[in-house]
């Protein structure tokens, strides 16, 4: 295992955006290449389980997706956020329905809305387009710039692929079968997200930037990020640490979710984007969940007697509908 050294203390006039080094100033970097290759994939679940239990973030090298994907990805991004405002609107996500998908311009979610009005806008697309039903559904797709949909579609395949040999990963951390919770995710819920932060000048506050304080909804998190960074995670003591981008790699987070499963013995740690480097920063977050319908329930390694379940169970859906009805401002209106 090797580590990605977090940076120096970063100050802000506003003492709540201060983050620093400390508790755990190393976020570990994991090689999953015996996991993808299939040679050792124990040891490498037994990496992620350390790093859940004590951090929650983790880097992920030698993870198989092509680098000329990810910079084909990057490249579609960008080209489709320079769009004029009018023809990314077409696709605003208030057109979408139940299905929830599309173009969020500014201030159009946010996630941390007592606190903070987000900084940023996304383009979210996922699959199973053929079922309308929240999260599911038709994709507002661009016509330009050429190519948009194949290279998408492509780049979410392989995040699909990837996220089901982490989540064996969890699973046989937890002293489960690999395949433990494959029958929960015959359908998954699933967002390939891109996303736009652009640069904050001048006096920035908490009541704005890229993205508020939160968790994910969802299982799991992996995420691209571009080099200008901007992304910083809470330790256990509260302390904000800097997550710097580190090249070849994705992050990986769990969500929400698998803190149920594990009846808080895995955290869904709070992470947030502050911009301030002065260029613009784009990144591309892959959320997995589970079928809409799918109950999550303290699985039975994480409980006993001595620590009975936290958790009644709920859906998956039904939770994360919710998180989305108080983060959308078109569906608080």
């Amino acid at each position: 295992m090797t580590y990605a050294t977090s940076a120096a203390e970063t100050s802000y006039q506003d003492v709540r955006l201060h983050s620093k080094t400390v508790s755990f100033s190393e976020i570990p970097i994991v090689d999953v290449g015996p996991l993808i290759d299939g040679s050792d994939p124990q040891k490498v679940a037994d990496e992620i389980g350390h790093i859940c239990e004590n951090i929650g973030f983790l880097y992920i090298k030698n993870h198989g997706v092509a680098k000329e994907l990810i910079e084909a990805v990057y490249a579609q991004t960008e080209a489709f956020f320079d769009l004029p405002l009018a023809e990314k609107d077409k696709l605003n996500i208030i057109n979408s329905g139940q299905t929830l998908r599309g173009y969020i311009p500014m201030y159009g979610e946010n996630v941390d809305p007592e606190n903070t009005r987000d900084f940023k806008e996304c383009f979210d697309f996922g699959k199973h387009e053929q079922e309308v039903a929240p999260f599911f559904g038709p994709n507002l797709m661009p016509e330009q710039p050429e190519g948009f949909r194949e290279t998408m579609d492509q780049y979410h395949g392989e995040m699909m692929n990837l996220a089901r040999k982490l989540i064996s990963a969890i699973a046989l951390s937890l002293g489960l079968p690999a395949d433990y919770f494959e029958k929960l995710q015959q359908k998954p819920i699933t967002i390939q997200r891109l996303l736009h932060y652009p640069p904050q000048e001048g006096e920035i506050s908490q009541e704005e930037i890229g993205i508020g304080a939160h968790t994910d909804y969802g299982f799991l998190t992996i995420l691209s990020q571009d080099a200008v960074g901007g992304l910083q995670v809470q330790n256990r003591e509260g302390d904000w640490v800097n997550a710097p981008p580190v090249e070849d790699t994705f992050i990986v987070n769990i969500g929400d979710l698998v803190q149920t499963f594990t009846n808080d013995r895995y955290i869904s740690t709070m992470h947030r984007v502050i911009n301030a480097s002065g260029k613009e920063r784009y990144s591309v977050p892959f959320f997995i969940d589970l079928d809409f319908d799918a109950e999550v329930s303290v699985v039975p390694t994480c409980q006993s007697e001595e620590n009975p379940a936290k958790y009644e169970t709920y859906t998956c859906g039904q939770h994360k509908y919710k998180r989305f009805v108080d983060s959308y401002v078109h569906l608080t209106n």
